[in-house]
């Protein structure tokens, strides 16, 4: 179920979490079916409140219902990926076997 207070900002090529003011992202490359997910930027103001993880479920999800593939360079995704294999099926084959998926 996507979640109500995060947007995908296509023109900026990010997903943004707006917290009293400040900006949570997810910075992605679309390329086709592709979606390469490059960063996670949680401002130190924020840190510590489990956006991080509401914005990778947000975005795995929307991948998952626009038949999209994921490919995690972002480090934090990778590892929510391998701590959550049930979203193996919206990851790229190739990083599957990378991540081990």
């Amino acid at each position: 179920m996507p979640d109500p207070d995060i947007r995908d900002d296509a023109d900026g090529k990010r997903y943004v979490l707006d917290v009293d003011g400040v900006e949570a992202v997810v910075t992605y490359n679309l390329n086709g079916e592709n979606l390469m997910i490059t960063e996670t930027l949680v401002p130190q103001a924020l840190e510590g409140r489990g956006l991080a993880k509401r914005l990778a479920v947000h975005v795995l999800d929307d991948a998952r219902a626009r038949d999209l593939k994921v490919l995690p360079v972002c480090p934090f995704f990778a590892g929510y990926l391998q701590k959550h294999p049930d979203y193996a099926d919206v990851v790229h084959p190739t990083y599957r076997g990378i991540l081990g998926l």
